[in-house]
């Protein structure tokens, strides 16, 4: 039965009309995702309408490759640039903007392209085999569990905090207290507006984004113009080699598989994916200390899990007919307006669509890879752009970019008082990371616990009963101190290689 219906969606797929749609979509989305502020949510909603009136499974697949797409396009400029074209590419331009200026950008790329296409066949699979159980467990995250993913989440600024955990430290907390501007999650009083009608909806994590990462790269290429210094450009350094690939081949897997899993949570996005997979790629990688200077599994542990949690988000979007993110909630609609009811019955009433969905969300990770594959030396031709030019592409993306998030020219005086924010972060030291970290988490943490601590009567036993939340909790704290602990370990081995040597 299995083969019946995956064959007769691979022969769906296979038409002429369907490739060209997979063709186009994929395409669109990487032209979508590398364009700072044009996100991927964006680009699914712009396409939406042009769906209506086509056959159901073209439909999706326009949308699901488009997807796809621009995920892995917004590792395009988070490396070359260090402007990440999506928030799921925040991660991924911090290893990956160091091996740029060590010469080393097409072999960025290369690991991005790789690892993107590995998360998306690690996720489909899953999808494929095991998508109804997977999303029953999914089923169990209530407040608690969210409240406590969010927080391990939120540890993870002990990883990306850089060379000072202080500042580190300094910039998450910087990172809540932005987060707290707004209505109250569950009151409704604002808070932190000082009567300004545009602060009742809190500040936007995305022109904040552009503003730390990209105006504030186009400010700190303005002030290299009157440098010497230049990115090397050596593109003898930048070939992939077997080896390297085979050392990252255990990173992302595993990375598409934390992708995969966090993707099935409602609420949480590649965004929160990437940032878990860099965490944990770091703590289980035999040099930690490379990690933010350039790593190669800095930059395939992100960019497995982002492309992961799209297939992952499709989980309980096509099981329970619960959308896994914002991407997900807009084909939601688009299902639902095309004549299809996400749920169970999907799979028996109409497994034909379901199967050729399958198999295009294959045929669109292969079509990315060929893009990819084809584009790098392309991509790579970015950096010979002069720097007064560049600059100001980058600032003229940054301003149509963040107007065209609400289309509203307030998120624009948003991105650039985080732009000069950034510059300022940039020259001191401080990580912009742990700032767009704490503003992604900050407000789910937040209202997660309070409807936590309603629902169990103002008792905090809520978060230690509960099993998958007392793990998470366990792991959030093991998270924050391991880096302490890593060097306590490696100060206490070093004085004792000394003391041998001395009694010698």
């Amino acid at each position: 039965m299995f083969m019946d219906l995956f064959m007769q969606g691979l022969a769906n797929v296979l038409e002429w009309q369907m490739l060209l749609i997979l063709i186009v979509g994929a395409a669109l989305g990487i032209a979508i995702g590398s364009l700072p502020g044009l996100t991927a949510t964006m680009g699914v909603a712009l396409l939406v309408p042009v769906t209506y009136g086509m056959d159901p499974a073209a439909g999706i697949l326009l949308l699901v490759s488009l997807y796809f797409g621009a995920i892995y396009g917004g590792s395009i400029t988070a490396i070359l640039l260090r402007t990440p074209g999506t928030p799921a590419a925040a991660a991924t331009a911090l290893d990956g903007y160091e091996m740029t200026k060590r010469g080393l950008g097409q072999k960025g790329l290369l690991v991005a392209v790789y690892s993107s296409a590995t998360g998306a066949v690690v996720s489909v699979t899953i999808l494929i085999f095991l998508s109804p159980v997977l999303a029953n467990f999914a089923l169990n995250f209530s407040a608690p569990e969210t409240f406590a993913l969010a927080l391990f989440g939120l540890s993870i600024i002990s990883s990306v905090a850089g060379e000072s955990m202080l500042k580190g430290l300094i910039a998450g907390v910087a990172g809540l207290l932005v987060a707290t501007i707004g209505l109250d999650p569950m009151d409704g009083f604002a808070r932190f507006t000082f009567d300004n009608v545009q602060l009742l909806n809190g500040v936007d994590f995305i022109p904040v984004m552009i503003g730390l990462f990209a105006a504030a790269q186009a400010f700190k290429m303005m002030e290299d113009i009157f440098s010497k210094e230049q990115i090397n450009l050596t593109i003898e350094k930048s070939k992939l080699k077997w080896k390297e690939f085979k050392s990252l081949i255990i990173t992302m897997l595993r990375s598409s598989a934390i992708g995969t899993g966090i993707g099935m949570i409602p609420g949480a996005g590649g965004d929160i994916s990437a940032f878990v997979a860099y965490n944990e790629a770091k703590r289980f990688s035999k040099k930690p200390e490379e990690f933010g200077k350039g790593a190669m599994e800095g930059v395939a542990a992100p960019e497995s899990a982002n492309t992961g949690t799209s297939g992952g988000s499709m989980i309980p979007l096509l099981t329970l007919g619960i959308p896994g993110d914002a991407v997900t909630a807009v084909m939601l609609g688009s299902l639902m307006v095309a004549g299809l009811q996400p749920g169970p019955l999907l799979f028996v009433e109409n497994a034909d669509v379901v199967y050729t969905i399958f198999v295009g969300m294959i045929v669109a990770t292969i079509l990315i890879l060929i893009y990819g594959l084809i584009g790098i030396r392309h991509f790579v031709k970015i950096l010979l752009i002069p720097k007064p030019i560049m600059a100001t592409f980058i600032l003229v993306l940054c301003v149509v970019g963040s107007y065209s998030i609400g289309n509203n020219f307030f998120d624009v005086w948003v991105m650039f008082v985080a732009g000069v924010i950034g510059y300022f972060m940039i020259r001191y030291g401080y990580p912009a990371s742990p700032v767009i970290l704490a503003l992604i988490l900050g407000p789910l943490m937040e209202s997660n616990l309070r409807r936590s601590l309603v629902m169990s009567g103002g008792s905090y036993d809520v978060f230690f009963t509960r099993p998958i939340t007392a793990i998470l909790l366990s792991l959030a704290v093991l998270t924050l101190f391991s880096p302490l602990i890593r060097a306590w370990y490696v100060k206490r081995r070093v004085n004792g290689d000394n003391n041998k040597d001395m009694n010698a």
